[in-house]
């Protein structure tokens, strides 16, 4: 039976389906829009990797209790078949990746402050005592790699973990070295400078650990009225410090679409200073960001703005950004 069909069933078995369509995105997740015969929708999404969709519908719960973030409730999760299912509900609103050019600028001011606030309440609602994916521990609660099982609890149910032994030089550099070794050739003629930047790393020792939403972007987004509606994909979640996630979500935000990101910059530091200070950004986390954003998990080279560059266009989209930077 196909996956959905097997979730549908499963979950709302006294409910007649009237239709299912799928979406056409997402590497590693199936999703599709069902359509029940009395008019309601739900998302449906499935994967083979049944514990990494766990975690990520459990961080939806927590971003959606804990923020003002706007997260589509989750209706039901779980595994069958082999493969794990989160069931949501629909949220209203167009693909803001598609709008974003569109909107005035204004209202492109105001979607750029509300990324700034919202990663400011993540940061302020998820701290972590060590570096590195997120994952659940066997009380269910989210830890980071490394964490020692008796660490005590954070506010609300979430697991400080105090890896003594993690270093933050070091595992940013082999962030930023992964992602290096990631990207084609015809990044080369930057590879040398970039690789300089990942040994020449100096960071503080200890920074504070907060939660790195990998993928916390407009592309991932819906609008509407001038808006930001949903925030859908929670998925590869990270500790980091802030500073590390302040970066990459303010690349994706000012740079990804606009020529001059300036004002859409200045609207997002004002909305994350809304909440709490901004931390500190050294340059090797706004490198790390260009190169950990120009590739994506199959390989491929991500194409910017809408409608979206490729080939040659894109690969010039990221080199600009990096040459800026080193």
């Amino acid at each position: 039976m196909d996956p959905v069909a097997t979730v549908l069933a499963r979950e709302f078995p006294e409910r007649r389906v009237a239709t299912t369509a799928r979406v056409p995105n997402g590497n590693h997740k199936r999703t599709a829009v069902a359509t029940f015969a009395d008019g309601g929708e739900v998302v449906v999404q499935t994967a083979a990797d049944a514990a990494a969709l766990a975690l990520e519908a459990a961080l939806s719960r927590a971003v959606r209790e804990r923020t003002t973030i706007p997260v589509p409730r989750v209706l039901a999760s779980g595994a069958v078949d082999g493969f794990g299912y989160v069931v949501a509900a629909r949220a209203a609103g167009d693909e803001l990746h598609e709008r974003f050019v569109s909107l005035d600028s204004a209202t492109q001011r105001r979607v750029a402050r509300s990324f700034g606030v919202g990663l400011g309440q993540l940061h302020e609602a998820f701290s972590f005592g060590g570096y590195g994916r997120l994952r659940r521990s066997a009380s269910g609660r989210l830890r980071a790699d490394g964490g020692d099982a008796s660490d005590s609890p954070t506010d609300r149910g979430f697991d400080a973990v105090s890896a003594a032994d993690a270093d933050w030089e070091a595992w940013f550099s082999a962030y930023v070295r992964e992602g290096i070794a990631a990207l084609p050739p015809a990044f080369d003629g930057v590879r040398s400078r970039l690789e300089e930047v990942a040994a020449a790393v100096s960071l503080p020792a200890n920074p504070p650990s907060n939660l790195y939403p990998w993928d916390f972007r407009p592309g991932n987004a819906l609008v509407a009225d001038g808006r930001v509606t949903a925030v859908l994909d929670w998925g590869q979640p990270m500790a980091a410090a802030p500073g590390l996630a302040v970066a990459k979500v303010e690349h994706l935000v000012a740079d990804w679409y606009v020529e001059d990101g300036a004002p859409l910059r200045r609207a997002f530091r004002a909305g994350y200073e809304s909440v709490r200070p901004l931390p500190s950004v050294p340059r090797a986390y706004r490198v790390a960001a260009v190169v950990r954003s120009a590739v994506d998990s199959t390989g491929e080279v991500t194409r910017p703005g809408y409608p979206e560059r490729t080939g040659t266009a894109a690969v010039d989209f990221h080199l600009t950004r990096l040459d800026a930077l080193l």
